[in-house]
């Protein structure tokens, strides 16, 4: 199984894509979110990722860095379908709310014989907190993060003895400890150095920073952690800035990627 992080920054970036990833497995691609504009199919090709091999798509929340990008591949997906080329189906999971979204914006902005693929080959699926699906052959658990800000959803996806877990793009809460604790991978939010905390304000974004991500993973016994959603004013050195604050708190293995880069799962 293969991860391909297709963009790592927060809402306001420039230098890099918003934060959004794929898994493969057999050929097949599970996408997370779709950054915030049509890069996306940039981002996809890029990676020499085939959309139509995307057979299912999470989106974890409404924000505009997480979700424009999607209404682009629903026009990409229903357009084609349209056309007669591509013949295969899709599902997305999301909250209610977010599917409401999702079928108005779409019905507002894409013509209606697109639209009219909804429900019959491009299925919106809603997901409550604990749900669990099949996706690549994998369990695949959603949770509800209690955000503050706007509904949002997490997923765990269990493979063989392990499991990946997304926290979504907000700090780690105490009712995500059963997916978060012990995995093998966890994909979380880290907005900045603690040392640029006064600078950059997580903490009032409802962000966390290195420090804090790296002690919730040492915490909860995380064996890979992989950080992302992050500003993007130091970007040449934030690999190497990241990981040095990240280390003095975290003894597994860290990860702060750039945009494209692909792990082994």
């Amino acid at each position: 199984m293969k991860l391909t992080i297709l963009g790592t920054g927060n809402a306001m970036v420039t230098k890099c894509y918003n934060t959004c990833f794929a898994i493969e497995q057999n050929d097949e691609y599970f996408l997370v979110d779709g950054g915030g504009g049509n890069q996306i199919l940039s981002q996809l090709e890029k990676a020499n990722i085939d959309w139509k091999k995307i057979k299912n798509i999470f989106v974890t929340h409404k924000h505009i860095d997480h979700i424009t990008g999607i209404i682009w591949l629903v026009r990409v997906f229903t357009q084609n379908m349209s056309r007669g080329t591509f013949d295969g189906e899709v599902n997305l999971y999301t909250h209610s709310e977010l599917i409401k979204i999702i079928t108005d914006i779409a019905t507002m902005l894409l013509q209606p014989k697109q639209i009219d693929y909804f429900g019959k080959k491009f299925h919106l699926i809603s997901v409550e907190d604990g749900d669990e699906v099949t996706i690549l052959g994998n369990k695949v658990k959603f949770f509800d993060i209690h955000s503050t800000k706007a509904k949002q959803f997490g997923f765990t996806m269990y493979y063989g003895k392990d499991k990946l877990t997304c926290c979504g793009d907000e700090p780690y809460n105490e009712v995500e400890k059963e997916y978060v604790q012990d995995s093998t991978y966890l994909l979380h939010e880290a907005f900045c150095l603690y040392e640029d905390r006064e600078k950059f304000h997580p903490y009032e974004k409802h962000h966390s920073t290195v420090k804090d991500a790296c002690i919730l993973a040492e915490e909860l016994n995380v064996k890979n952690l992989i950080l992302y959603h992050t500003e993007d004013k130091n970007i040449t050195d934030r690999k190497e800035l990241y990981t040095k604050e990240g280390k003095e708190f975290y003894s597994g293995n860290l990860y702060v990627p750039d945009d494209l880069e692909v792990f082994n799962l």
